[in-house]
C-alpha cells in the first residue's frame, strides 16, 4: 500500500494516488484544478498566450510521466512549479536560438505594435492612460532576460517566498534576491526612460 500523503500536500491524497496509479480521470481532475495557475505562471514568463498554451501541454505531459515519482514530501505546487518554470525558460531559450539563427535583426518582442489602439473619448481619458501604462509595463517585462522574468513572475505573480523560489528554480536564495533586485531595477529604468 502506498504511503499516505502528509498534511502538507495541497492536492486530494486519494485523487493523487489514483492518478499515480495511472487513472486518467483522476489525473484530468488534478490537471483541471491546477491548469490556470500553471498557465498564468508560464504566461508571465513567455508573454505569449499561444506559446504559453503549448508549453502547458508539455508541462502536463511531463507531470503525467513523472507523477509516480511525487512522494508528497512537499506541496504538490512546490513539485509542479519547477517543472513549469524549466519548461517556460527552455521555450524562451529555443525561441531565442531560432531568432538568433534565422532572424538576427529581430528584437524578439512580438507584442510591440500588437496592442490595439484604444478609442479616446474625453470621458475615458483615464481608462486610456491606464491601458497605455499597462501595455508599457508589459513591453518592459517582455524585454527582461528570461532568468530575471522567471523570478519576477514567481515572486509577483505567484507570491512565492525567496526560499520557495530558490527551491523551484534550483538556485540559492541569495541569487534569487539578486535577480529580483536586477529585474526590478531594469523595469524601473525602462519605465523611467519612456517619455
Amino acid at each position: 500500500m502506498p504511503e499516505p500523503v502528509p498534511p502538507a500536500a495541497d492536492v486530494d491524497p486519494v485523487l493523487l494516488q489514483r492518478a499515480q496509479a495511472g487513472e486518467e480521470a483522476a489525473f484530468g481532475a488534478i490537471m483541471k484544478a491546477y491548469y490556470e495557475p500553471v498557465f498564468r505562471l508560464v504566461y508571465s514568463i513567455v508573454r505569449s498566450e499561444h506559446d504559453a498554451r503549448d508549453v502547458c501541454q508539455e508541462i502536463w505531459l511531463t507531470v503525467w510521466k513523472q507523477l509516480a515519482g511525487f512522494r508528497g514530501e512537499a506541496k504538490f505546487t512546490t513539485w509542479l512549479h519547477p517543472i513549469a518554470v524549466r519548461r517556460a525558460v527552455d521555450h524562451l531559450r529555443k525561441r531565442r536560438r531560432w531568432y538568433d539563427r534565422f532572424l538576427p535583426f529581430s528584437t524578439g518582442d512580438e507584442t510591440v505594435g500588437s496592442v490595439p489602439e484604444p478609442a479616446v473619448p474625453a470621458d475615458q481619458h483615464a481608462e486610456t492612460e491606464r491601458t497605455e501604462r499597462t501595455a508599457e509595463l508589459r513591453r518592459a517585462i517582455d524585454a527582461l532576460p528570461p532568468k530575471l522574468r522567471a523570478v519576477l513572475a514567481l515572486r509577483e505573480v505567484q507570491g512565492l517566498s525567496y526560499e520557495e523560489i530558490a527551491r523551484v528554480t534550483g538556485i540559492p536564495a541569495g541569487t534569487v534576491m539578486s535577480r529580483l533586485y536586477h529585474a526590478r531595477r531594469q523595469l524601473a529604468q525602462k519605465l523611467k526612460a519612456k517619455p
